[in-house]
């Protein structure tokens, strides 16, 4: 029998709230007051490890391939940065919100619907981006095999997610579903949470070194997201294909 990294249960939970996708006042607020730390991240790394020094568009000719993509929300900003991207979804509904917004956007992304295992394009990838998704497929193991596939040699993954502690069933499943209301509740699965020592034993078995892990942490009197060395709640990683 085939290995699938689809959650059923995951995918379904996302399609319910996919018209919500580009409402920053709605189910993914959390996530668009999340996504200008992610966005700068992402970019300041790729340009140090690729020792780019371009100003207008920075990421121009570089691929990036985007998985659990969503409605969009990193393929966007990193098309407008100048880079070539695919973003792949395993919910058909959030495919077709990344799509329709195509059209406002007028973006030269390539979105697809589909998981790394049911994936099939002729081309590798400079970067890839695995962020809030490992947490949400069936077997992580597997998905990360089936991701770095499509990593070139030399390129990057970057992969965030939620730590597997006391602290991070109290801050992101009480406090942000529960109490704050953040997020809808039952977004998140606490066992389903990821230790950075597994993820960085399972990366090392698929030729993906660990280069550098910083914790995200939120800080509500200024109401923004920033990296931070506390890696017990949210945490960012990046790892090299040899």
């Amino acid at each position: 029998m085939k290995t699938n990294t689809i959650n059923k249960k995951e995918v379904e939970k996302f399609t319910k709230i996919a018209e919500e996708w580009w409402n920053p006042e709605g189910k993914f607020k959390p996530l668009h007051k999340f996504n200008p730390i992610r966005i700068k991240y992402i970019k300041e790394n790729i340009l140090n490890d690729f020792n780019i020094n371009i100003k207008e568009k920075p990421l121009r000719g570089l691929n990036i391939l985007d998985i659990g993509c969503g409605g969009g929300l990193l393929s966007e900003p990193m098309s407008r940065l100048g880079a070539k991207v695919v973003g792949i979804d395993a919910s058909k509904k959030n495919i077709e919100i990344a799509k329709y917004h195509l059209k406002k956007s007028k973006l030269p992304i390539e979105y697809f619907n589909a998981s790394p295992e049911n994936f099939f394009f002729n081309k590798k990838f400079d970067v890839i981006l695995n962020m809030e998704i490992v947490e949400h497929v069936e077997n992580i193991d597997f998905f990360i095999k089936e991701s770095a596939k499509f990593l070139k040699k030399s390129g990057i993954m970057f992969i965030a997610t939620l730590n597997q502690t006391l602290k991070s069933y109290l801050f992101a499943i009480i406090g942000a579903e529960y109490v704050l209301r953040w997020l809808p509740i039952g977004t998140h699965d606490w066992n389903k949470f990821v230790k950075p020592e597994i993820l960085e034993k399972i990366c090392k078995k698929n030729l993906l070194n660990l280069k550098k892990i910083d914790g995200i942490k939120f800080n509500p009197i200024f109401d923004k997201w920033s990296i931070s060395s506390d890696k017990s709640v949210n945490y960012i990683s990046k790892f090299h294909r040899s």
